[in-house]
């Protein structure tokens, strides 16, 4: 019987190892935020991927806070993305992850839609955060595509482009 249970013990404690080396590293910590001339250059690039991509957007930078650095709505841009783009943007910042992991969290079903209970979060894929010097130094938001998919590939070409 005592081997049982020191079997027992050590398969529970292999387990628990296993599953606490399969949790995601947590998130990178806040940083200074990011400076308007960064924002620029990052909402630029965004921009350029987003005509590439043949997509009107609206662009909205925040610092760590959620505070708005640069803002920028290119013509013809759908008035609803003003306000969608800044949400993303900041539901990034403050939850120092993609929007995109709010949106596949509601795809799973079950606990997942706890998601729609956090105040202020959109979960729609086009707010990323800015990691600068390993710290967050805000979030892009971009809305305005039919998808969320291309708003997050343009502020990803944004974002590689800082780098």
């Amino acid at each position: 019987m005592h081997r049982l249970i020191l079997a027992v013990g050590a398969a529970l404690a292999f387990l628990s190892v296993t599953a606490y080396a399969q949790q995601p590293p947590p998130p990178p910590p806040y940083g200074p935020p990011i400076t308007q001339e960064q924002a620029m250059k990052l909402a630029a690039a965004t921009q350029a991927e987003a005509v590439k991509l043949g997509q009107n957007v609206v662009i909205a930078i925040v610092g760590p806070a959620g505070d708005l650095i640069y803002f920028t709505k290119m013509d013809r841009a759908q008035y609803g993305s003003i306000d969608v783009a800044l949400k993303k943007a900041r539901t990034s910042a403050a939850f120092r992850r993609p929007t995109k992991a709010f949106e596949d969290g509601l795809a799973k079903g079950g606990g997942g839609l706890s998601i729609l209970l956090l105040p202020g979060v959109i979960a729609s894929a086009g707010g990323i955060p800015i990691i600068i010097d390993g710290k967050i130094a805000g979030a892009i938001g971009v809305s305005g595509s039919p998808m969320g998919t291309i708003d997050a590939q343009a502020a990803q070409a944004g974002l590689d482009a800082l780098k």
